[in-house]
Formats: C-alpha cells, structure tokens, sequence
C-alpha cells in the first residue's frame, strides 16, 4: 500500500524541493536557493527521487516477507522445555535404531536379488518396468521376485 505520508512521496510531490528527514524526524526542505545553482538543485532532486524510490520499494518487499508477531498464535512463540526436546531426540533415534535393525532382519531374509529390487521397488519409487529396464530382465520376472520377497517378510513379520 502506498503510504502518502512517506518521505518519499512528500519529496515526489513536492517539485521544487528536496524533501528529507532529520536523525529527530523534522521534516527538511531544501529548496532550489539552497543550492549554487539550478543545474546543481536538479542533479540532487533527481538523485533523491530515485534513492527514495530505490528505499520505498525495498520496504514494500521487505513489508511482504515479514510476519508481524502480533499475528503468530502463542503456540507458534512457545518454545518447549528441554526435557520435551530431548525427549524427542531420544524417539526420533528409538524409532531410527529400530527401522535399521528391521532392515538388517528382512535382507537376511531375502536373497541379495529380493532385496535389491525391494529396495528399488519401495524406497527408490521405481516401478517394476523401470527395474526390469535397468536389470536386463522382463516385468513378469521382476513382479515375481518382489511378490517372493514380500511373502519371506510376511512369514517371519506377521
């Protein structure tokens, strides 16, 4: 939104002055007889159209990028205890610990085949077609070795 109360919109408006704000915040003018000479006014007025422009519109996009906290919920703000924190790290390297020994049990399980085209299967997304490509060998094959290995799982996971 346009803030026509803006340094840089009085300094627009104003034509034959060169409008600015103090280190108080009092409004300054400086106008064409403050300068040597009207070359010299025009110079600097055409400077600092462009400055403040240059400065209103890295406000406008800095305005856009910022969040007022006011607009945050307290949940968003709330920082958790220490003891919640560790908590969770200590889940987070529970569940980690778990899932690799599960995946230490299946591939103990499955032929190093099985479990390679397992892996392409269910963690790298790939589709049947895809491994059989990249094998050399047909889908029908492929299908089967996944089928198999999901049955050997199945057996010893229930």
């Amino acid at each position: 939104m346009f803030n026509r109360k803006s340094i840089y919109a009085l300094n627009k408006k104003d034509s034959d002055a060169i409008v600015y704000m103090d280190a108080n915040e009092v409004i300054i003018r400086l106008t064409r007889e403050d300068f040597a000479s009207e070359e010299e006014f025009l110079k600097w007025k055409s400077w600092s159209d462009g400055n403040y422009h240059t400065e209103d519109n890295q406000d406008v996009v800095e305005g856009k990028h910022n969040t007022s906290i006011d607009d945050l919920s307290e949940a968003a703000l709330s920082i958790p205890a220490i003891d919640v924190v560790m908590e969770r790290q200590h889940e987070k390297s529970e569940r980690c610990r778990m899932a690799s020994t599960m995946v230490s049990q299946i591939r103990d399980k499955l032929t190093e085949t099985q479990f390679r085209r397992l892996w392409m299967y269910y963690v790298g997304g790939m589709t049947v077609d895809e491994i059989g490509r990249i094998e050399g060998i047909r889908h029908q094959n492929i299908s089967k070795s996944i089928g198999s290995a999901m049955k050997k799982i199945k057996k010893f996971f229930p």
